[in-house]
């Protein structure tokens, strides 16, 4: 008759979880609901920031829309005042948004310019000779490397091939 009164207790003790699981797995619900919380903030951070680009975008897009209805009458005077009016439009929000230019003068740098063409020039062997397309970073982060056509040794005469 003693070993029932302790198969029950054993019982008793296996039906409750013991604190120490308790707390690990309370601990770990936490955890879990840190996570999905963060990742709806960091959610909600980017729509925000997309929301105030786009803000800033639409106007832009209206001075776009007036410089087309003006292409449409053939007032071609507006027009090009149309484009360049978005063209500064643009540029300037780029940059008060931390988007600068990135500088094509003097050498050569691979790690913000893509060589596009190497070319014989008088110019110094290494230094960028002309800009296809121009190049951008936000911060120090390249959004887009600028694409150039890199100075090449002067291509030699006949002559001196032949020698």
């Amino acid at each position: 008759m003693t070993d029932e009164p302790l198969q029950e207790e054993e019982q008793v003790e296996e039906q409750q979880p013991e604190p120490e699981d308790d707390r690990l797995l309370r601990l770990a619900a936490d955890f879990e609901n840190y996570k999905k919380r963060a990742a709806r903030e960091r959610q909600e951070y980017v729509q925000l920031a997309n929301e105030r680009l786009i803000a800033e975008l639409i106007p832009i897009l209206d001075d776009l829309e007036r410089a087309l209805s003006a292409a449409e009458e053939h007032q071609e005077a507006q027009l090009d005042e149309g484009v360049r009016l978005v063209h500064r439009s643009l540029a300037g929000l780029l940059e008060r948004n931390g988007v600068t230019p990135i500088s094509t003068e003097g050498r050569f740098d691979p790690h913000v310019h893509e060589a596009l063409l190497s070319q014989p020039s008088e110019a110094e062997e290494g230094s960028v000779i002309d800009v296809v397309q121009k190049g951008y970073k936000l911060g120090e982060r390249v959004v887009r490397p600028a694409r150039v056509v890199v100075a090449a040794p002067p291509a030699k005469g006949e002559s001196e091939a032949d020698a």
